[in-house]
C-alpha cells in the first residue's frame, strides 16, 4: 500500500473539511481562512496546495465525482438478480444510504448544492461538473440497456440515454423540492415515477407526431 505524504494528507484534509462548509453554505460563501481554521491548517497555508480558490473548488469537484462514481460501483456491485432491480436501488439511495438510511446521497450531493452557482461563477468548475454528470447518465444509461438486455425491462422505446438523462434531471428536481419543503415526498414521488417510466418507455414509440393519434 502506498504511503500517503503528510502534505498529501493535508491537501485531503481541506478537501474534506471544505466538501462538508460547501454543503453548507455553498462555494461563494465559505471563505479560505474559515475552511484552514476548520482543517487544523495553519492560516497562510492554503495557497501551498492550491494557487487559487478556483482551483480549490476544482480539486473539491473533482474527488467529489470521482468518489461519487466509485460508491456508485461499489453499491451496484452486490450480487442483484437483475439489471432492473440495480437500477432502482441506485435510485432508492438518493432516498436512503446503504452507511446511513436516514441520510440519502442527496443530501451530500454537491450537484445539487452547486450547479448553479458554479455555471456562473467559474468557467472551470462548471466543466468539471457537468463531465461529472455526463459520466453518471452514460453509467445510468449503460444500467438501462442491461435491464433491457436481461428482460428486466421491455425492449424498445426511448433511447436509453435520452431516458437516462430525463430520469437524472427529474431526480435532481425532486432533490431541489425535497430541500426546500425539508420534506422526502417529492423523492418519494420520482422513485415511483421512476419505475413507470422505466416500463412506459419500453412499449411506447421513439417519436409521436399529434397528426397521427
Amino acid at each position: 500500500m502506498r504511503q500517503i505524504s503528510k502534505a498529501e494528507a493535508t491537501r485531503q484534509k481541506i478537501l474534506e473539511t471544505g466538501h462538508a462548509l460547501v454543503l453548507q453554505k455553498g462555494f461563494v460563501g465559505v471563505g479560505l481562512q474559515e475552511v484552514l481554521k476548520a482543517s487544523g491548517v495553519p492560516k497562510g497555508s492554503f495557497y501551498y496546495y492550491f494557487p487559487s480558490k478556483e482551483a480549490f473548488g476544482c480539486a473539491l469537484l473533482q474527488q467529489y465525482v470521482e468518489g461519487y462514481l466509485a460508491l456508485m460501483d461499489q453499491l451496484l456491485a452486490a450480487d442483484l438478480p437483475d439489471g432492473r432491480t440495480r437500477l432502482m436501488r441506485y435510485w432508492g439511495a438518493w432516498l436512503a444510504g446503504a452507511e446511513d438510511p436516514a441520510r440519502g446521497w442527496a443530501e451530500d450531493c454537491l450537484v445539487v448544492k452547486l450547479a448553479a452557482e458554479v455555471a456562473d461563477l467559474s468557467e472551470d468548475m462548471r466543466q468539471v461538473l457537468s463531465e461529472g454528470t455526463e459520466a453518471l447518465i452514460a453509467r445510468i444509461a449503460q444500467m438501462i440497456e442491461e435491464a433491457r438486455a436481461d428482460g428486466s425491462l421491455p425492449l424498445g422505446g426511448a433511447p436509453a440515454s435520452g431516458l437516462a438523462q430525463m430520469l437524472y434531471q427529474m431526480w435532481l428536481g425532486a432533490a431541489l423540492l425535497s430541500k426546500l419543503s425539508r420534506d422526502r415526498a417529492p423523492m418519494r414521488q420520482a422513485y415511483e415515477a421512476t419505475l413507470a417510466l422505466l416500463v412506459c418507455s419500453g412499449n411506447s414509440k421513439t417519436h409521436t407526431d399529434p397528426q397521427e393519434d
